[in-house]
């Protein structure tokens, strides 16, 4: 008879002796990926905003885990993150994010979103990537098809007097999948067996949509959160997928059921925009240019 069991956490390998870093990880998806790879015998480093929230959800995780301070939305807390690290990385979930927010600055003047999900994220993968052994996974959204919202604004990146929450996110979410294409692609260039993947949850209840900008969504988000939404552990899935699966660089992996919003991890489709190399070199060159971070040479080759 055939086995028709889906794909669960329960299905990643043995993680002893492994690390790795998950970013955004006190929380939502974030702890959910933590527990999960601690689980199967990695060394999680919880890379968080506030410390102690990290270290009390650290503390509720059984395995190896320790709390490193991160602030996504500060290049400076990046290159400190960065520069403390020392040994080998096997493994890189860039996944904290900021969705729908009200229109505000990162510390070094960025759109939020963009800046936070994005170039935050950029610079970090970059300034980490010698040490890295195998693969990162960055979480995108099915957000990054938004309609009236397909494309990189290069002529505008932080929307200055266009910004709309929305149209914020999409693209920042956009730009998570130009990036792991031109990544991947730079990788294979330079020989590196490390492998740059994406992922999505789907509709993952988490605090993530409480700090929605507008009152009528956050109202919205609580019901489809209640009646439509996976949780936590279930979102987690595709990004836990991409990281332990033997999958093609560039790889994009989201629920396999109810239009991507739910369902066990499989690959997924992702739009015209989100495949086009020239615009994942012209992101990345502005990305270059916005955070002072480059792609470093030589990079690991993975163990």
């Amino acid at each position: 008879m055939a086995d028709n069991r889906k794909w669960n956490a329960s299905d990643i390998p043995d993680q002893t002796g492994r690390t790795a870093v998950v970013t955004g990880a006190n929380s939502g998806l974030g702890i959910a990926t933590v527990e999960a790879l601690a689980g199967a015998g990695a060394h999680v480093v919880l890379a968080v905003r506030d410390v102690g929230r990290g270290e009390a959800a650290a503390a509720t995780v059984k395995g190896s885990v320790e709390v490193r301070r991160l602030d996504l939305a500060d290049l400076a807390s990046v290159r400190e993150f960065a520069a403390g690290w020392q040994g080998r990385l096997d493994l890189l979930v860039n996944n904290a994010g900021v969705m729908n927010v009200p229109e505000s600055s990162t510390k070094d003047g960025f759109e939020t979103q963009f800046g936070t999900n994005h170039l935050g994220h950029f610079a970090l993968t970059n300034l980490l990537l010698p040490h890295i052994t195998d693969r990162v996974v960055t979480v995108s959204s099915g957000a990054h098809k938004m309609p009236g919202s397909p494309r990189i604004n290069f002529a505008n990146l932080n929307l200055t007097g266009e910004y709309a929450p929305i149209t914020a996110y999409s693209q920042s979410k956009l730009a998570n999948l130009l990036f792991t294409l031109e990544l991947q692609s730079r990788l294979a260039e330079a020989g590196s067996s490390v492998r740059a993947l994406a992922a999505h949850p789907g509709w993952a209840s988490t605090g993530l949509q409480g700090h929605d900008a507008s009152a009528l969504r956050r109202v919205l988000m609580k019901v489809g959160n209640r009646f439509i939404a996976q949780d936590n552990k279930a979102g987690a899935l595709p990004t836990l997928y991409a990281a332990v699966q033997d999958l093609p660089g560039a790889s994009y992996v989201g629920p396999d059921g109810f239009g991507e919003m739910r369902g066990a991890p499989a690959l997924v489709g992702r739009s015209a925009a989100a495949s086009d190399p020239v615009s994942a070199l012209r992101l990345w060159t502005a990305s270059e240019e916005l955070t002072g971070v480059t792609f470093p040479e030589p990079v690991a080759v993975g163990a």
